[in-house]
């Protein structure tokens, strides 16, 4: 079996949580420019990328995610880190933070959002996990690919993107959707957050609008809050100079904090 997670670079420990329904090589970018000073792990979420899921899974909870974060730091020996997820990933960088707040030293909440699913929401989301097992991922990837990143955005990102779709196995994102719409409402606890914060969002982003993030930053007491400019729900890889330099800002704070 291919290993299932990124762990590249030296220093302070960045965990960065995918979305659904990709896997850890939508954080390629800022691999590559964050592990030159920090040490940077990605994993596939179980269900995903080339991590396994138990046969017969229902439902991953978001819970169920966190303490494969858990353990995943625990493995590696990493005590304390940064911690950013996009988002279904940011949802889960929320029930790490109620897990166990005192392994984190920041948050990265991208294209996200605190709420618990409506009633609505949770029929739509058991129906579309229905529709996956039964045609697959591609239907999904086309009719979603233009609201996951814009239609402007570069080529080689949306055809990335829809890979990352269509790769992944119906019966993980499946599974995800169930859990995902039996979550928890996150809104209170982020109103405790003592940790640096970096809320962002792509100023384009319909699946968790502008308003979304600006209710997230005016809730968490200190947080900075960035919305990328031509870029719908993946600014990391629509405009990554503008997300990492965004991020870059969030570990120097973290950094700084550790020496006060």
């Amino acid at each position: 079996m291919s290993r299932t997670y990124t762990d590249e670079g030296t220093g302070d420990a960045l965990l960065l949580v995918h979305g659904h329904p990709f896997d850890r090589s939508m954080w390629a970018p800022q691999i590559a420019e964050f592990s030159r000073t920090h040490r940077v792990v990605a994993p596939d979420l179980r269900g995903y990328g080339s991590a396994p899921i138990a046969a017969g899974t229902r439902a991953t909870l978001l819970g169920d995610f966190a303490e494969d974060v858990r353990a995943l730091a625990d493995a590696l020996g990493i005590e304390r880190f940064t911690l950013g997820g996009l988002s279904m990933g940011g949802q889960i960088v929320m029930e790490c933070y109620r897990l166990f707040p005192e392994r984190i030293d920041g948050l990265v909440l991208a294209d996200t959002f605190p709420a618990a699913e409506t009633p609505e929401g949770r029929a739509a989301r058991d129906a579309m996990a229905d529709r996956l097992l039964r045609e697959g991922m591609k239907g999904y990837a086309d009719e979603v690919l233009d609201k996951m990143v814009a239609p402007y955005a570069e080529e080689s990102v949306r055809v990335h993107v829809h890979r990352m779709m269509t790769s992944t196995r119906p019966e993980g994102a499946a599974a995800a959707l169930r859990g995902r719409a039996q979550r928890r409402d996150y809104q209170a606890l982020l109103t405790t957050v003592d940790v640096p914060t970096l809320v962002v969002v792509g100023r384009d982003d319909t699946y968790t609008p502008v308003a979304d993030a600006e209710a997230m930053h005016a809730a968490i007491p200190g947080s900075t809050l960035t919305v990328v400019e031509s870029a719908a729900h993946m600014p990391n890889l629509e405009q990554p100079a503008v997300f990492d330099a965004a991020l870059r800002g969030l570990l120097d704070r973290v950094a700084a904090r550790a020496k006060a």
